[in-house]
């Protein structure tokens, strides 16, 4: 596993459980407004941290913490994924995967077996508009698939959209709802300005608070829980 960092304690990052965070190094998408260039940009990469000292602090945290978030760049590019997973799970933690959706074989096979409890899933885009803001190869049926995967899956989940005003406008969201119809759980991230992929994204500009309401109440009644943060 390629680790680029470690959050030893967060309270956000898994709904109602207390977690540590492991940001994998590497990713498929190019987002300009991603705010871990150093996990991203291949010239940015710092050394990576060892696996034996991320299960020695995990092995110290039991009875402690709950769950594991598993995040990136993009997990789901890691060779050893799945055992590093297994693992994680041997020690009692519940564990929870960001991902872009971009390798629904691995979601498929995380699926199956049971490895995850909780998936979030960002959607970056109305699939017209991916080309635009992940600016990177893809496969948009690989992203229906992963969408269709996490629905169906029987555990929790999220998807996620971050909404940066220059390259996504309201509408874009409400489209953004239609292809994750059946969805339990959505939320929208108001980008916040600080160190980012592309330098000139650092002062990107969100909606404005009157346009998240806005979204919120069109999105009542489509998605049970839709939150803004």
């Amino acid at each position: 596993m390629k680790i680029g960092g470690l959050q030893k304690l967060s309270l956000i990052d898994y709904p109602e459980k207390i977690s540590a965070v492991i940001f994998t190094q590497g990713c498929n998408f190019r987002c300009p407004y991603c705010h871990n260039p150093q996990l991203v940009g291949v010239k940015l990469h710092q050394p990576c941290l060892e696996e034996k000292d991320i299960f020695r602090f995990l092995e110290n945290r039991r009875g402690r913490l709950d769950a594991v978030v598993i995040t990136g760049g993009e997990p789901s590019l890691q060779e050893d994924l799945i055992p590093f997973i297994m693992d994680i799970r041997k020690l009692g933690f519940a564990v929870k995967l960001d991902t872009n959706g971009s390798r629904p074989r691995v979601l498929e096979r995380l699926l199956r077996d049971g490895l995850v409890d909780f998936i979030a899933m960002d959607v970056k885009a109305p699939f017209e508009k991916y080309p635009d803001v992940v600016r990177a190869p893809l496969e948009k049926d690989n992203l229906r698939e992963s969408i269709r995967l996490v629905i169906g899956a029987k555990i929790p989940h999220e998807f996620r959209t971050t909404a940066a005003a220059s390259l996504l406008m309201p509408e874009d969201i409400l489209t953004i709802a239609r292809e994750i119809g059946g969805a339990k759980r959505y939320t929208l991230q108001r980008f916040q300005p600080g160190q980012t992929l592309e330098t000139m994204f650092a002062e990107e500009k969100t909606f404005s608070d009157e346009e998240f309401v806005q979204i919120k109440n069109q999105l009542a009644g489509s998605i049970p829980v839709v939150i803004v943060r």
